[in-house]
């Protein structure tokens, strides 16, 4: 006898199904969608494309089919018969019927590979493709960038897991002759931007996915406005890049490496006597945070809780959360969900604990209670040899390079300091901690913001804030250790 689950799989796949309400009022959907946004001009020409997943809730979001406009159909006289049907793993299972001639005969877009990875590497519901004007020119302002950054601007709260003070930070790829060859370089940004919810290709456009077609739809038009600022912010010789919105420096812009020397550009007025390096992407490969230690901290946090909850040092970690989580009540943050008083029983609290931990991870949020948590649980996982630090080829050698010049190194990451300890203790290279001589996390002040770096410069008691050497791949934190010299 065939599982609920098969059952369901194989009537997907029925011409009655494929010719039932869902089917068709997601092929509606997808047609009024690329007439609505052939006015603002993103689908002009019969460019761009969208696809929707059928909205079947007795179906596993995984597994509901797909519906994509076609290739070659003029946008704004698209109708619900013009759409493909597609299962799960991208095999066609409905194809529109041919129009008389002047139509071109039906063929599906060449996007439909790209869509597949947005939808299998981002479990998304639904992806906008646009040739926006505004998605090309952003992409072309910095010919050399492999990003577009943007922050401190009100529409990239519309940006899932974004907030006003936030960076957001869209991976540029190099466009093709033929869309279907941007497949690769698509899902290695996908990769490696795990955070981001889209992707611009440079002079082409921009694909934009959401778990659902009103989070994709509203995420698109937020980027357009974002990037349609971006340009007019440009041209007014206004940065937008950073907190400020100061003046834009236009000189070409490069990216500070683990190099042992000081970047030509950075040579400073007086000798160097400290670095000091963030971890994520500058040390460390981001995709060892996000896919290795985030989900070790996210699966292990109710053990962890279980079995240390009437110790002093998590007693500490839930009264610190406990303060978090009301702040996040009262700012009416996603995701926050009451904590109920000790009275209430221990696995009641760990319970609250647990949802709201698992959203402040899902978020990235850079906060000391939940940085602090993870170190603790992250000690465990380092003790049991269950996680094993990752860092780039270059820093061992660059570590000792710069011990070797009597140069003192330090972290400033927004991780605790025992985890980054932890992290520089157990490396693919060995303890690497003996050319370390500190560690600065989130209590001294946010990453983003000058004061911090100020304190740290009073905390290594340099004559000058040009003694220290601050390596990031985080423009906006850089801006904020250059405007130290400011103070």
């Amino acid at each position: 006898m065939a599982s609920c689950c098969e059952t369901e799989a194989a009537a997907v796949t029925t011409e009655a199904y494929l010719a039932g309400a869902a089917v068709r009022e997601a092929r509606e959907l997808v047609a009024e969608l690329c007439r609505h946004f052939y006015a603002p001009g993103w689908v002009t020409g019969t460019g761009g494309s969208i696809t929707v997943k059928v909205n079947d809730p007795a179906v596993p979001l995984a597994d509901r089919l797909i519906v994509m406009s076609p290739s070659g159909v003029q946008k704004e006289r698209m109708v619900a018969a013009d759409m493909y049907v597609f299962s799960a793993d991208g095999k066609v299972l409905s194809e529109p019927a041919a129009k008389p001639w002047p139509n071109k005969p039906p063929k599906c877009t060449d996007c439909a590979p790209l869509f597949m990875k947005a939808y299998q590497m981002r479990g998304a519901g639904a992806v906008i493709h646009s040739h926006g004007i505004e998605t090309c020119i952003a992409s072309m302002l910095d010919p050399g960038a492999k990003e577009f950054r943007m922050t401190h601007m009100e529409m990239l709260k519309a940006i899932k897991g974004h907030g006003y003070r936030d960076e957001l930070v869209i991976p540029i790829i190099e466009n093709t002759p033929y869309e279907y060859e941007l497949t690769d370089s698509l899902s290695e940004a996908i990769a490696a931007y795990p955070k981001a919810t889209a992707v611009l290709v440079r002079n082409h456009g921009i694909f934009v996915w959401g778990d659902s077609w009103i989070s994709a739809k509203t995420q698109a038009e937020s980027y357009h406005y974002l990037l349609d600022a971006a340009i007019k912010l440009y041209q007014l010789g206004i940065d937008w890049t950073t907190p400020e919105h100061g003046p834009v420096n236009r000189a070409k812009r490069s990216r500070s490496i683990l190099n042992p020397g000081i970047p030509n550009e950075c040579h400073a007025a007086e000798p160097l006597k400290c670095v000091v390096l963030d971890i994520e992407g500058t040390t460390t490969p981001i995709s060892f945070v996000t896919d290795v230690m985030f989900p070790y901290a996210r699966d292990n946090v109710r053990k962890h809780l279980t079995s240390t909850f009437y110790s002093e040092e998590t007693k500490e970690d839930i009264k610190l959360l406990r303060v978090q989580i009301e702040d996040d009540l009262r700012n009416g943050i996603p995701g926050a969900v009451p904590v109920p008083p000790d009275e209430a029983g221990k696995e009641e609290v760990i319970n609250s604990l647990v949802a709201n931990v698992e959203s402040m991870i899902e978020a990235d949020w850079k906060v000391t209670s939940l940085k602090q948590l993870q170190g603790h649980i992250w000690r465990t996982g380092f003790e049991r040899e269950e996680i094993h630090g990752v860092i780039f080829e270059d820093v061992p050698e660059a570590l000792k390079n710069w011990n070797s010049r009597n140069i003192k190194v330090y972290i400033y990451s927004s991780g605790s300091r025992e985890a980054q300890r932890l992290l520089f203790g157990n490396t693919e290279h060995g303890d690497l901690r003996p050319f370390l001589c500190g560690y600065f996390d989130t209590t001294i002040g946010n990453k983003k913001e000058t004061r911090s770096y100020f304190e740290i410069a009073q905390t290594l008691r340099v004559d000058s804030p040009s003694q220290i050497l601050f390596i990031t791949d985080v423009f906006q934190e850089a801006i904020a250790a250059k405007n130290v010299s400011r103070w």
